[in-house]
């Protein structure tokens, strides 16, 4: 998604949007007189190990108002000076008022949880402070000894379930002698139990079967414990069954399935499939029933089959039931019920944008077949138009366009590895899928600059682990034509800007591979701590490099090698980007980033072609700069000079002139939820800063002060601060980001923080812009997008 720069009044707008937000938060002033607001929930006298969990009993209508929500409720839900009565739905949140019987039933649930932690005789006292209608509580802990497990002794009645429980007993448990009393490790030992005898053969078996019995009546705070696992009513022991042949009902995707002529077949003489939609090839989708005839009933399996189904994304609704066999073979009949997605649809989407002084629109269809030779292949075209326009210009409509941009595009996407040699099959931790895709665009930049590129590719994705994630891009075949009008590429020679005329002013082809490892992608949407990775390698030229040995290819004026007329690239290009995510729990968390690159041409190419060097800036970098606005290094836009003749260069080269071979960003989020509910979405805030730049790999007339240089990268690196909403709908998240320039290495000393002219920055703007016309400088930038920026 692309980032959008707003109205100069914005900034004043969030300005005060923010102080009305924490000037509100004063809410006692509109209580009566006889209640008080619940300001502070304290808890003493209880270990660190328990105290946040222990606070969660507490009523949650006598804890701490969320700051951001109670003054959100104090803006939008009273008048004059009185809370409002007349609101159905309120915004925000109500002030938590004191109330004495849910602070006695907090007391007494936190005795609970104690005990449930081995303090059998813990005892919790209750106090209150309040002053000018703010109340702080104060829970007092007296915990006493802890009791710890003596003994530990099983009663299992059915001698085989017995011998499966405890030779497995090991692997899971955290029942141990010696070790405090604690509930929780009760209810995962009985959980563990249950998975245990599900995954062997053990379909009828329910949590119920086990209990625990307690003994602490003994001395020195100990505790026996006994557990039970009885058999089935009037049984003398647990039954296990095997799987029988399966069913599977296909209907159509408006979930009809009588009165329809049927597609019947079986597979593997075991799947009979019924199919009244009359569009799924059963084989390929029988690769993922992990439920086969004569295995024992395992849960696991069939939890993996479910996942696998629902991976194909062509099915809507998914049930497997289990019928039992009528005679005494103890056999299970799974009888799936599936109803499927529909087959076709079509989605338009627009967008109008507007930044540093252009407007325009973007309009886009996309047409995908979730099923299109019935082994649920998707098939998707994408077709794109957009074109920007100079808002300051004078003349006609077309006299103002900018740039024009027309993309189309397919993807096939087949649920196997299409490979010419015979492999495992794979699947059980996500379907494997080759993608053949082909794209095409046609770029044009007023007076300055135009493209067309062509790009084939086939993509082979497999899940090693649930964790572990592989892509792998066997053939990438590009072919580019680029294109700079002529008197603009006159211009850039008569500067001595060679550079930007090798890089854009040329055809070649293009022959390589690519390779990426992602790691705990599965963990993204999670609230827990994990480390992310992603890395990329991305390599072109080798092998034509050396098939250039054998047949010596022709050699162009330039001195570079070609095939088919083309001078071909050789170039190696790997990014990396790491993450840590803290959970601090309630949806609290805390993102660190840092995200390298480096991409080296070398052999048959002396530079790295524009598509391939990389930017920074952007909503999903340092966000405080719109994308390909920042670096390189210290390279200053003034350099190109401040006669007439410059304006016209500046504008031309922008966003051609602002890239680099390496790359170093990074980011710290903290993320936090604001409201449950506002507009029928969950509302949450962030606070973040980011930092980074991109470098030339050597010194160029082009960008001077924007090569890599050790001792120097640090010092350029630029710095912003902001604060973001995220509107999570479940289905998508949409994100507004305000980001601010703190550092910006286009100046030099202490120029460079100018974040202190951000307050009085009227004659800082009128003098950048005598040097950097039509550049205009934004202190603020915003960005909207799709999704979290990472």
């Amino acid at each position: 998604m692309k980032s959008y720069l707003l109205c100069r009044s914005c900034l004043p707008a969030s300005i005060l949007l923010l102080f009305l937000i924490f000037a509100g938060c004063n809410a006692s002033r509109y209580l009566p007189e006889d209640q008080a607001l619940v300001k502070k929930v304290k808890l003493e006298g209880v270990d660190k190990q328990f105290l946040e969990t222990a606070l969660t009993f507490v009523q949650s209508d006598i804890r701490p108002n969320s700051r951001q929500n109670l003054a959100l409720y104090n803006i939008f839900n009273t008048r004059k000076g009185k809370y409002r009565t007349d609101r159905i739905k309120a915004i925000g949140e109500a002030p938590h008022v004191l109330d004495s019987s849910l602070l006695e039933i907090s007391r007494v649930q936190i005795e609970k949880f104690l005990a449930s932690k081995g303090y059998f005789n813990a005892k919790v006292k209750s106090d209150l402070k309040i002053k000018k209608q703010n109340a702080e509580i104060v829970f007092t802990a007296d915990i006493g000894s802890e009791f710890k497990i003596k003994k530990i002794s099983f009663e299992i009645e059915d001698t085989t379930v017995s011998a499966l429980y405890l030779a497995n007993r090991d692997k899971f448990t955290h029942l141990q002698e010696g070790k405090r009393f604690d509930s929780d490790t009760l209810a995962y030992e009985r959980e563990q139990i249950y998975k245990l005898m599900k995954q062997h053969g053990y379909y009828d078996y329910v949590r119920q079967f086990v209990r625990f019995d307690v003994d602490s009546n003994l001395l020195n705070n100990e505790a026996n414990l006994r557990l039970f696992l009885a058999n089935p009513a009037n049984k003398s022991a647990h039954q296990t069954y095997t799987i029988d042949n399966s069913v599977l009902t296909i209907s159509t995707s408006n979930g009809l399935n009588t009165g329809l002529k049927t597609d019947t077949v079986t597979i593997d003489s075991q799947f009979h499939f019924v199919d009244y939609s009359g569009k799924f090839n059963a084989k390929p989708i029988s690769r993922y029933f992990y439920l086969k005839k004569n295995d024992l009933y395992n849960i696991d399996n069939e939890e993996v089959t479910y996942d696998r189904l629902y991976d194909f994304n062509v099915f809507r609704n998914l049930k497997i039931e289990y019928q039992k066999s009528s005679d005494s073979t103890f056999k299970l009949i799974p009888n799936y019920s599936i109803t499927p997605l529909k087959k076709m649809s079509n989605r338009v989407e627009g967008e109008y944008t507007f930044n540093s002084g252009r407007n325009g629109f973007n309009i886009g269809n996309t047409y995908t077949n979730r099923n299109l030779f019935g082994g649920a292949e998707h098939l998707e075209i994408k077709a794109k138009y957009g074109i920007f326009f100079n808002a300051d210009g004078s003349g006609n409509v077309f006299d103002r366009v900018f740039s024009r941009d027309l993309q189309l595009g397919a993807n096939l996407v087949i649920p196997k590895l299409l490979v010419p040699f015979n492999i495992p099959l794979m699947g059980r931790n996500g379907i494997p899928r080759t993608t053949i895709s082909s794209s095409f665009q046609l770029f044009d930049q007023r007076q300055a600059f135009s493209s067309r590129v062509f790009i084939n590719s086939i993509i082979y994705d497999w899940v090693e682990t649930k964790t572990k994630l592989h892509s792998f891009t066997p053939l990438n075949i590009e072919f580019r034509k680029g294109k700079l009008d002529p008197v603009f590429r006159d211009s850039l020679i008569q500067r001595g800007f060679e550079l930007y005329v090798r890089t854009n002013d040329r055809r070649f082809f293009n022959l390589g591979s690519q390779y990426a490892f992602t790691s705990n992608a599965i963990k993204l949407n999670t609230y827990s701590n994990f480390l992310y990775f992603k890395g990329s390698i991305d390599a072109a030229g080798n092998s034509l490099g050396l098939l250039n040995k054998i047949v010596n290819f022709n050699v162009d004026n330039d001195g570079f090698r070609t095939i088919l007329g083309l001078p071909y690239q050789q170039y190696l290009k790997t990014e990396i980007d790491l993450r840590y995510y803290w959970s601090f729990g309630g949806e609290k968390q805390l993102v660190a980033r840092i995200n390298p690159g480096v991409g080296i041409a070398y052999g048959n190419s002396d530079q790295l072609t524009f598509e391939k060097n990389f930017f920074a800036g952007g909503s999903s970098g340092v966000r405080a700069w719109q994308a390909r606005t920042l670096g390189p290094g210290n390279y200053n836009r003034a350099v190109l000079g401040s006669d007439g003749k410059a304006d016209t260069l500046r504008a031309n080269l922008r966003n051609l002139d602002q890239l680099g071979e390496i790359k170093m960003e990074g980011n710290l989020e903290y993320r936090f939820k604001i409201a449950d509910n506002i507009l029928n979405a969950k509302v949450k805030g962030a606070t973040f800063a980011d930092i980074g730049n991109v470098w030339r790999q050597k010194q160029t007339v082009e960008n001077p002060g924007g090569e890599f240089k050790f001792n120097q990268f640090l010092g350029q690196l630029a710095v912003g601060i902001g604060a973001g909403l995220r509107f999570d709908l479940n289905y998508f998240v949409f994100r507004f980001d305000a980001g601010i320039k703190v550092k910006d290495p286009q100046f030099t000393g202490s120029d460079q923080y100018v974040i202190k002219h951000l307050f009085n920055k009227k004659q800082f703007k009128l003098d950048y812009a005598e040097t950097h016309r039509p550049d205009i400088y934004r202190f603020v930038q915003y960005n909207f997008g799709i999704g979290m920026p990472f």
